[in-house]
């Protein structure tokens, strides 16, 4: 039975806003304080229910979504076993029905020449009955014929004994008498003649009965072997037979084998099918679960970034009222280190860049990390600010993901990158901002322009870095200045 994946995916769908956040509260909390010269701990940013709410909801993605995840590999497996089944099934299917095919002609060669066999054993059974047929007629004269000669040969020894007697005392007396030549010459004449036609009678019956007795012992050595030839004929026919059957027999088990294979390949396919279909039921929940958390992540940020900008200006509207009898000073313009931004970027971790990395902008620093803020001994700088030219362009330092692009209340238009690890840097006071929030950058990609926005006088670069939300000295990340 197939999971039902919609309910699962719906089950944790709802959590989805979490994905991806884009700033720590300690991180925030920390910087932010930091505008305005205050090193005081800021305004807690994100209530503690809110806090477990996250941490609740972090929890049930980390136990679905991965579960989801493997159940999609494992129907995917199942899927490729499947295809896998049905390939070979079908090369299977293809060498039965070739060896089908063969069985087949064999069987129609076969069953062609028992065709022939049987014409010709039908046209010898037809010459055999004829044979026998004309035995029969000839036997029946042959019958008639003796008994003729019988007959005749009772009749002619009658005849020769009677004519023996009646001619030789007829001959004595006209040999005797002597009265009339010329009637005893005829009478000797005619017995001459007499005895010659019975002699010839007896010859050519004779001569027929010889004649009858070859014929009949011809027709008798023709049927003889039209039996030898039938028996050749029927040999043949049996052990065709016995072909045909046992071909017959084969092609019987392949046309089952083929059934079989039939079946099982139309259920493999079905298999494949429903896999298939829970496959991309799977794929459309993770790309809708995927957009739903885009979305949510989005609005979440909005909503965050509009909170810390409230918060912040609570901030600092506690921090001016804190202040306003030691109002700030604007930066003093006195001449500095040079800095630059050119040569190589480092492309290693974060936490092995120190003294690797290059300077933001080409300017000369007017305020050192550390530094007294104005005049007010309380504040102090938690960053540098670089001179330089308005609408230089400024590089990121190192490469990471923006987290923050967006105006704050002494800050200016701000730049906020994260690096992993904990570790963030930040450039303010900017004229331009040519990131998003969200965006991906590379180690010296531009991301900004500098300006004065935020209050400032002259054109300059508010450049800090934080390790795991507290502020770090960049001098000591980027390469010694001139």
């Amino acid at each position: 039975m197939l999971r039902p994946y919609r309910e699962q995916a719906r089950s944790y769908s709802g959590f989805a806003w979490f994905f991806g956040p884009v700033i720590t509260q300690p991180q925030l909390g920390v910087f932010f304080a930091a505008w305005g010269g205050h090193t005081r701990p800021s305004l807690s940013l994100v209530s503690p229910a809110s806090m477990l709410r996250v941490l609740i909801a972090l929890a049930l993605t980390c136990l679905l979504q991965p579960a989801f995840a493997d159940e999609r590999a494992q129907t995917q497996q199942q899927l490729d076993a499947t295809r896998q089944d049905i390939a070979e099934l079908k090369k299977l299917l293809g060498k039965l029905q070739e060896e089908k095919s063969g069985v087949q002609k064999d069987l129609k060669g076969t069953e062609t020449e028992m065709g022939k066999l049987e014409k010709q054993v039908e046209a010898l059974q037809k010459e055999l009955k004829k044979s026998e047929s004309e035995l029969q007629r000839l036997d029946g004269e042959k019958k008639k014929l003796q008994s003729a000669r019988i007959e005749q040969q009772r009749l002619i020894a009658i005849q020769a004994r009677a004519a023996y007697q009646n001619g030789r005392q007829e001959y004595l007396k006209l040999l005797l008498n002597q009265q009339n030549p010329e009637k005893f010459a005829r009478t000797l004449t005619y017995y001459d003649y007499l005895s010659q036609a019975r002699l010839e009678q007896l010859k050519s019956f004779n001569e027929t009965l010889r004649q009858l007795a070859n014929v009949e012992k011809d027709i008798a050595l023709q049927q003889a072997q039209l039996l030898v030839q039938k028996s050749s004929l029927d040999s043949q026919r049996d052990e065709l037979d016995k072909v045909r059957q046992e071909r017959q027999q084969v092609l019987a088990k392949l046309s089952d084998d083929v059934k079989a294979r039939d079946q099982k390949l139309a259920a493999r396919e079905q298999d494949q099918a429903d896999l298939s279909k829970v496959l991309k039921t799977i794929e459309e929940t993770l790309a809708r679960q995927a957009r739903e958390a885009e979305e949510a992540r989005q609005k979440a940020l909005i909503a965050q970034q509009e909170a810390e900008k409230k918060r912040l200006r609570e901030a600092q509207a506690a921090a001016d009222a804190d202040a306003t009898d030691a109002p700030r000073k604007p930066v003093k313009s006195t001449p500095g280190a040079l800095v630059s931004s050119s040569g190589e970027t480092f492309g290693g971790p974060f936490a092995s860049s120190r003294g690797k990395l290059p300077w933001p902008v080409d300017g000369r620093l007017l305020a050192r990390f550390g530094e007294t803020r104005g005049d007010d001994a309380r504040t102090k700088w938690d960053g540098v600010m670089i001179s330089a030219s308005a609408g230089s362009q400024v590089h990121a330092v190192h490469g990471g993901r923006v987290v923050f692009a967006d105006w704050l209340r002494g800050a200016g238009l701000l730049v906020i990158l994260d690096h992993g690890n904990g570790f963030l840097s930040l450039y303010g006071h900017n004229q331009t901002l040519l990131k998003s929030a969200g965006d991906v950058v590379k180690a010296g990609e531009s991301i900004s322009t500098v300006g004065n926005s935020g209050g400032q006088d002259t054109p300059a670069l508010y450049f800090a870095i934080r390790q795991q939300g507290h502020p770090s000295d960049p001098a000591q990340w980027c390469r010694a200045q001139g």
